[in-house]
């Protein structure tokens, strides 16, 4: 499977918004609006559709379920204990941390749902349906924890206003319950679903200022290991550790070396921290992307 053609979209539209936004009267002004509807609405429904689409066989794949979610959990532990090690987190700004932590276990679900397709057929979509049925509520908390606690927010309100976490909760709750999307309304539902994924990939490309990345690159390397070569080796481990067959293994490694959200700047940049430096390094793991899905399912 070539993996640079599969993520080569998402790159193509980094670059475009910020080709428009430096050289287009399409400057920030117009970005920053695009960022709210983004973030406030097409984000949302987005998150929710992609979670209800299909059904989440949990007795089935519990093995799967406790691998996928130990999974993001060691990569939530990693990314918060960088400001704890002595010969590092001297060297962190603790508020690009905590705008940034996220960058090493959020990950992309739509590519996720594209590569388990191909790597594993219908079965590879119930799979990673699963995964980011348990994972992208998990993932969502951990992000904005942070950022309220450094914000000096409190944590239950910002849970509580995030239109990501309520969106990916009651698609849960809404999937657990055995609720789906009308069938009339479903093509409404895809055009903004995909219509997010560009916006959001063109708006993190607006925002990106690859100077910034020169300010944190201790913190960058770190949080990008994490995400590209610490989670697979994890995902690989505990592949073994619950005897996963062939299929479930695969989807795991895959779901472990995805490249990160693009969501990951959106959130920062609503919460009032440094949206560029978090977009260089989504960036940054699109690009890593191409090589660390070889690395994860080599690994099988």
């Amino acid at each position: 499977m070539n993996y640079t053609l599969l993520l080569l979209p998402d790159f193509s539209l980094i670059l475009c918004g910020y080709l428009l936004c430096r050289f287009t009267p399409l400057n920030r002004s117009v970005w920053q609006q695009v960022e709210s509807l983004v973030y406030f609405f097409m984000f949302p429904v987005l998150l929710f559709s992609s979670i209800v689409r299909s059904p989440l066989a949990l007795g089935e794949a519990s093995g799967l379920i406790c691998a996928g979610v130990l999974t993001v959990l060691a990569g939530i532990a990693l990314a918060y204990g960088i400001v704890r090690l002595p010969w590092l987190g001297r060297h962190v700004d603790r508020r690009d941390h905590a705008a940034a932590a996220q960058v090493a276990f959020r990950f992309n679900s739509f590519i996720a749902l594209a590569l388990a397709e191909r790597l594993a057929g219908p079965r590879g979509l119930q799979l990673i349906a699963i995964l980011i049925g348990v994972g992208v509520p998990l993932a969502n908390v951990a992000a904005v924890w942070p950022m309220a606690r450094h914000g000096q927010r409190g944590f239950v309100r910002e849970l509580l206003r995030n239109p990501l976490i309520i969106a990916t909760a009651s698609g849960l709750l809404a999937n657990l319950a055995g609720l789906r999307i009308p069938g009339w309304l479903e093509p409404t539902t895809a055009r903004i679903d995909t219509a997010a994924l560009a916006l959001g990939l063109m708006s993190a490309g607006a925002g990106l200022q690859l100077g910034q990345l020169s300010r944190s690159r201790p913190l960058s390397a770190a949080l990008l290991a994490i995400r590209h070569c610490a989670l697979p080796l994890v995902a690989w481990g505990l592949a073994r550790l619950f005897a996963l067959d062939a299929g479930q293994a695969t989807v795991l490694l895959a779901f472990a070396a995805l490249p990160t959200a693009s969501t990951c700047y959106v959130l920062a940049a609503r919460m009032g921290y440094n949206g560029p430096y978090v977009a260089g390094l989504v960036t940054l793991s699109t690009i890593l992307g191409i090589a660390s899905l070889p690395f994860a399912l080599g690994l099988r």
